[in-house]
């Protein structure tokens, strides 16, 4: 069985698989990955399952040694990727042999980045899942000590062992620019009748900036205050991208380890697709919020699917 030796955990780095889904009965949260297009498309550079567990690391710093030859892919927040002081291409299959010392930098775009590995990693699923929900206390390397918890120094992280797998590339121009603007389209919910017309217009129009408190959980914004006319209500079930306006009027988007219920009001719910470009801003950084009917969105995700069906890597000679 191949392995890695976790040298340096860097910043929150999380075991994760695509998420844990169909447990919100029993109270347990989805998880996953914050930005699903790098994580899907870092298993298929190592041509693993879709489900196939990698490293979401935040802003970076990880630092791991293989143990056996084995290929890995890195995607996500631009990065500088070093294999025994050597740097190597993002979005791409990478060949690594025993012994070799693999280091991420720290981002300089973007926030998230994910370390993938040929067959991906080996660990025991809970609860149907290897996401790591570190408020939960699950997923992740099991055992009291690591259950639940960020990748510590001197972790060995077991991996399936496959046979060597063609040296692939994202295309270019298919690489996200996480600098561009930002726009967080939003299908308004039944609780945007709470919120005045001039207050949805202010939320609308308005430049947010991303606060310091923000996390798996949630973006919490700063810039124009929105407030509802409600001032009490019974805690509800709560969707990925839900946008829930507190009592101090600062919105807060609550994506993979949110709660799963909640009593504050909600404008309306981020696109998916949109939280995942969120989860890649780092605090300070500006986005605005823009409404979208329901069939708008579906529209959109069918458009976005075609266009990343037409992606084809390229093999590496």
């Amino acid at each position: 069985m191949n392995t890695f030796k976790v040298l340096n955990p860097g910043v929150m780095s999380l075991l994760q698989d695509s998420g844990r889904f169909g447990q919100h009965n029993i109270g347990l949260t989805v998880g996953g990955p914050m930005d699903p297009f790098a994580f899907n498309w870092a298993n298929r550079l190592c041509q693993n399952d879709d489900n196939a567990t990698v490293i979401e690391t935040t802003i970076g710093g990880l630092q791991l040694e293989a143990m056996n030859d084995t290929q890995i892919a890195v995607t996500g927040a631009l990065t500088q990727v070093m294999v025994n002081n050597q740097e190597q291409a993002m979005w791409q299959t990478v060949t690594i042999k025993a012994g070799d010392k693999i280091k991420l930098g720290f981002a300089s775009q973007g926030a998230r980045v994910y370390f993938a590995v040929a067959g991906g990693f080996n660990v025991e699923p809970q609860f149907g899942s290897t996401a790591t929900v570190v408020r939960e206390g699950i997923g992740g390397l099991t055992g009291a000590a690591s259950a639940g918890k960020g990748l510590a120094k001197l972790d060995v992280l077991k991996t399936h062992k496959v046979g060597t797998v063609s040296v692939l590339a994202m295309p270019r121009v298919a690489i996200p620019n996480y600098d561009l603007e930002c726009v967080l389209h939003t299908v308004l919910g039944y609780q945007e009748a709470s919120f005045s017309r001039v207050d949805k217009a202010s939320f609308f129009s308005s430049e947010y900036t991303v606060s310091e408190r923000a996390d798996r959980m949630g973006y919490r914004m700063l810039g124009a205050q929105v407030r509802s006319s409600t001032t009490a209500m019974l805690s509800e079930g709560i969707c990925h991208g839900a946008i829930q306006v507190p009592a101090d009027g600062q919105p807060i988007v609550l994506l993979n380890d949110r709660q799963t219920i909640g009593g504050y009001p909600k404008l309306g719910s981020v696109m998916a697709r949109d939280t995942a470009k969120l989860a890649q801003l780092t605090q300070g950084k500006r986005l605005r919020f823009e409404p979208i009917t329901i069939e708008d969105a579906h529209g959109m995700n069918q458009i976005e699917r075609y266009k990343e069906s037409q992606i084809q890597l390229l093999k590496v000679v």
